[in-house]
């Protein structure tokens, strides 16, 4: 039996992907290859803006398309927000919510019936009120595809509900996964061969408040430090207010987390940080990266900006940039404001028209790149280690690598380095995206 996965969205989502095809390889299961027939299609979906809606409903329909003889099952955020609308299209067997995509091995192994399936006459829903989950549901550690650090996810849901934000209502309250769970897991990836991975999750920094008894995410971090399961370890995401100074040092002084810290900001606007919900003021940012940059010149720091939040004027735009365009940020992930239905900021009157936002996140990516390459600049005729993909760059054809602190590195070299720590030396900025090296 052959299976297509299909993913989109976060980390997270592609964590959760990864850990699926885990599951049905091991029952036997064979992944399709391109323009090869399936079996079975799963699309795991992301609904964290009306696009990523939008282009979930096209993965489902491209996947019917390709495989009509399939068995199709749809999962995800946008399967857990708005099932109704996705039972309209034809040829969906099954609808499962992010409460129940941890079982969805298990129900189709459960379903197969001398190598065939049986299809429910209409789409069946298994949709429970995540709200009210409050256990974390384990995943086995794997990695997806040919990726050289696999995600690992570690806490999932949200408590904030910021105003604009429909994840909380997809992913349901905080929860975590055990911390003697977290080393089990990390071990089993190095096992497997990997020499990094990334923890993840929806709100990390939240992560252990839910456990009995309660932890914390630097507690966990330092149980990293000391039990050393794997050479590197990358942290994902985490909100300002969560990165404390405790977890700033542990980071900078340990040689086993990469130098990368990537923050949120949303807005560099005291007022639109206020009517998003955000719980932290321009100032508190502006202090917590030039802490960051104080005790590791050499960190990457990337930010994520939302621009055109309702009511976000010329001015409140100009604050955010000039706070980007002065702080000494490696990075930035910009993203349009998109209205979800079910959020307040949907309801909000003084919503900007699409052209404006269009124009201010051109202006925002400018100052991105302009970051990303001063930043790269830096490393010009210095030595660095990197973890080599298995995948070269399809430009060059060079060898392609990350560093501790997010260096995108193509130095030379033969396919017996892939998934080794090289050291290279910098030569030169390709272009704003990668550097050119020798190892």
């Amino acid at each position: 039996m052959k299976y297509a996965l299909t993913t989109l969205g976060c980390k997270v989502n592609q964590c959760e992907s990864a850990a699926m095809a885990q599951s049905l390889k091991e029952a036997g299961w064979v992944r399709a290859q391109r323009n090869e027939m399936a079996d079975l299609c799963i699309i795991n979906t992301c609904t964290v803006t009306r696009k990523a809606s939008m282009q979930s409903r096209q993965s489902i329909r491209k996947a019917i398309r390709a495989n009509p003889d399939a068995f199709i099952v749809v999962t995800g955020c946008y399967a857990q927000t708005e099932p109704d609308i996705i039972k309209k299209i034809a040829g969906i067997n099954y609808i499962i919510g992010n409460s129940d995509k941890h079982r969805i091995p298990e129900i189709i192994i459960s379903l197969l019936s001398s190598n065939k399936i049986n299809r429910p006459p209409s789409p069946l829903l298994i949709h429970n009120d995540i709200s009210r989950s409050r256990s974390f549901k384990h995943m086995p550690a794997s990695a997806c595809g040919n990726r050289t650090r696999p995600f690992l996810k570690i806490q999932d849901g949200c408590d904030d509900f910021c105003t604009y934000c429909i994840v909380p209502y997809a992913r349901g309250r905080s929860r975590s996964m055990p911390p003697e769970n977290v080393l089990k897991s990390i071990e089993q990836l190095k096992k497997a061969g990997y020499r990094e991975t990334v923890l993840t999750g929806i709100h990390l920094g939240r992560y252990g408040l839910d456990l009995s008894p309660p932890t914390d995410f630097f507690g966990l971090l330092k149980h990293i430090h000391d039990a050393r399961p794997i050479e590197r370890i990358r942290i994902s995401s985490i909100e300002p207010c969560e990165l404390s100074e405790e977890i700033i040092r542990l980071v900078t002084k340990s040689d086993i987390f990469c130098n990368h810290f990537h923050i949120p900001l949303q807005s560099g606007d005291d007022l639109v940080l206020k009517k998003m919900h955000r719980p932290y003021t321009s100032s508190f940012f502006r202090e917590l990266i030039i802490k960051i940059h104080q005790l590791n010149p050499d960190a990457a720091i990337g930010v994520d900006t939302l621009i055109g939040f309702p009511g976000e004027t010329e001015a409140a735009f100009e604050n955010t940039y000039t706070l980007i365009e002065k702080l000494p940020v490696a990075y930035l992930h910009v993203f349009p404001f998109s209205p979800r239905e079910g959020t307040p900021a949907c309801r909000y009157t003084d919503q900007l028209h699409p052209q404006v936002i269009k124009a201010r996140c051109q202006k925002m990516r400018e100052l991105g790149i302009d970051k990303k390459t001063k930043f790269y600049s830096k490393f010009t005729g210095k030595s660095v280690e990197v973890l080599i993909e298995e995948k070269r760059d399809v430009k060059t054809g060079r060898l392609k690598g990350i560093t501790s602190n997010y260096l995108t590195v193509l130095p030379d070299g033969t396919d017996d380095l892939k998934n080794t720590i090289a050291k290279v030396r910098i030569d030169k900025v390709n272009d704003s995206d990668s550097l050119l090296g020798k190892l």
